[in-house]
C-alpha cells in the first residue's frame, strides 16, 4: 500500500500531460493506453468514440482485438440483449468502471459476450470504461487480458475509476474541431441485406465511406458507425409492444478523417428484423452540429444561453437585462466561454458554433428527423427499381 499513492499520482501526471498536449483521438488513446500499461497491464485495449446524443459507437481504435465477425455479434448483444456492464447501464448507474469478474463474481460465463464470443477468442477478464463528462458520454475504453492471466483486482478498478474525468476530458478535448464548416456533399445511401451486407450504394456513399474508413480489423467492410445504426434500425423495428423502451434512435454524429462530421442515420425498409435496412449520409448542418460543438466545448447552459444572444448579435447590457443578471455576470460568462472555446472575439465565436453565421439554439437538441426522408416503410424493390 506504501507504494500506491506514488503510482497513481505518476499516472495522473502523465494523463494529465496527455490531456493538454492537443493530440488526435488514435494518439490521445494510445499514449493513454501506454500509460495505463504500466499500471494495470493488460494484453490488448479498444477505445470506441460515441455519439453524446444517442451513445451510439461512431468509430474504434483496436490494439490485438477480436475479427470483425466477433465484433458484429459483440454490437448486436450491446445494442439489443441483456448482460453485465453494458455501456448504457454504466452510463445511467453512474458507474465509470467496473470487470466482468467483479460483477460475475468471477463466473465469466453468466455473460453473454464473453461466453459466446470473448472466451472462444482466447480471452478472459476485461475491464470497462465509461468516458463521460457532465456535457455527455463521449466513449468507452475496454482493456482484456487473455486467458490465464489474472483478473483485474479491485486496487486496479479504483486506480482507473479515479482516472477516468481526466481521460473523458483528453478525449472530449482530441474531439474538437479545429475547422467545424463542413463542405456540402449530396446525400449518400446505402441499402444493407439482412446480413448487413451492402445490396446498393451510390457513389456518394461510397465516397463517404472511404472518408470514414473501415479500420485495419480483418474482414471488416463497413465503418463501425454505419454497422452500429443499422442494428440500431432492427432493434427498433423488432421492438414488440409492450417490450420495455429507450431503445435509442437510429442516428449518430461521427467525424471523418478528413475532420468533417456527418450524420449517419437508418430506417428499416419493410416489417421485421430481416428486412432491408437504409443508410443514410450526409454531412452535418449547422442546426445539428451546434449543439454537439456546445457539449464538446463544455458550456453550462447559462453559457449556451450567453452565446445565443451573442449570436443574435446583442450588446452585454441587451443580454443581462433578458437574462436577469448583472453585466459583470455577462462579462464572467463571456471569459469562460472564449477560454474554453479557443475563440478570440464575438464574432470569432460565432464562427466557430453557428458556420453560417445564423443563430441557432445551444439549450434545445438538435432537430434531426427520425426516418429518413422519402424511404419509411416502403418495399426494398421501389427503392432499387
Amino acid at each position: 500500500m506504501a507504494t500506491a499513492q506514488p503510482v497513481h499520482d505518476r499516472l495522473r501526471d502523465t494523463i494529465s500531460r496527455l490531456v493538454h498536449r492537443g493530440l488526435g483521438v488514435e494518439d490521445y488513446w494510445r499514449a493513454v493506453s501506454d500509460a495505463l500499461d504500466g499500471a494495470v497491464p493488460s494484453e490488448g485495449s479498444c477505445l470506441m468514440t460515441m455519439d453524446p446524443a444517442t451513445m451510439l459507437p461512431t468509430a474504434e481504435f483496436v490494439e490485438n482485438g477480436m475479427p470483425a465477425d466477433a465484433i458484429s455479434r459483440l454490437v448486436e448483444i450491446e445494442l439489443r440483449e441483456p448482460d453485465y456492464t453494458k455501456w448504457v447501464d454504466m452510463a445511467r448507474a453512474g458507474r465509470t468502471a467496473a470487470s466482468l469478474s467483479d460483477v460475475t463474481a468471477g463466473e465469466l460465463d453468466l455473460s453473454r459476450r464473453h461466453r459466446e464470443v470473448r472466451r472462444l477468442e482466447g480471452y478472459s477478464d476485461e475491464l470497462r470504461v465509461v468516458l463521460s463528462s457532465s456535457t455527455g458520454t463521449w466513449g468507452a475504453l475496454t482493456v482484456f487480458r487473455e486467458k490465464d492471466r489474472p483478473y483485474f483486482s479491485p486496487a486496479e478498478v479504483r486506480l482507473v475509476t479515479s482516472l477516468t474525468g481526466l481521460i473523458s476530458d483528453g478525449l472530449r478535448r482530441s474531439l474538437l474541431l479545429d475547422d467545424a464548416c463542413a463542405d456540402r456533399h449530396d446525400a449518400g445511401m446505402l441499402v444493407l441485406g439482412p446480413d448487413d451486407g451492402v445490396d446498393l450504394a451510390n457513389q456518394v456513399a461510397e465516397k463517404w465511406i472511404d472518408e470514414l474508413g473501415v479500420g485495419t480489423r480483418a474482414g471488416t467492410t463497413l465503418p463501425l458507425v454505419i454497422r452500429a445504426v443499422a442494428k440500431q434500425a432492427r432493434a427498433i423495428g423488432g421492438r414488440e409492444e409492450g417490450q420495455e423502451a429507450g431503445i435509442g434512435l437510429a442516428r449518430a454524429r461521427v467525424r471523418t478523417k478528413a475532420g468533417r462530421w456527418v450524420i449517419v442515420r437508418a430506417s428499416l425498409l419493410g416489417e421485421g428484423t430481416t428486412a432491408p435496412v437504409a443508410v443514410l449520409l450526409e454531412a452535418a448542418r449547422p442546426a445539428e452540429m451546434a449543439p454537439l460543438l456546445a457539449d464538446v466545448y463544455g458550456l453550462t447552459l447559462q453559457e449556451r444561453r450567453v452565446t445565443e444572444r451573442v449570436a443574435q448579435g446583442l450588446p452585454t447590457r441587451q443580454i443581462a437585462n433578458q437574462l436577469r443578471m448583472s453585466t459583470y455576470t455577462v462579462q464572467d460568462h463571456l471569459k469562460s466561454i472564449f477560454s474554453k472555446t479557443g475563440a478570440g472575439s464575438r464574432g470569432d465565436l460565432i464562427a466557430r458554433l453557428f458556420f453560417d453565421q445564423r443563430a441557432m439554439q445551444l439549450t434545445a437538441p438538435p432537430a434531426i428527423p427520425d426516418e429518413l426522408p422519402g424511404v419509411r416503410q416502403r418495399p426494398v424493390s421501389d427503392v432499387l427499381s
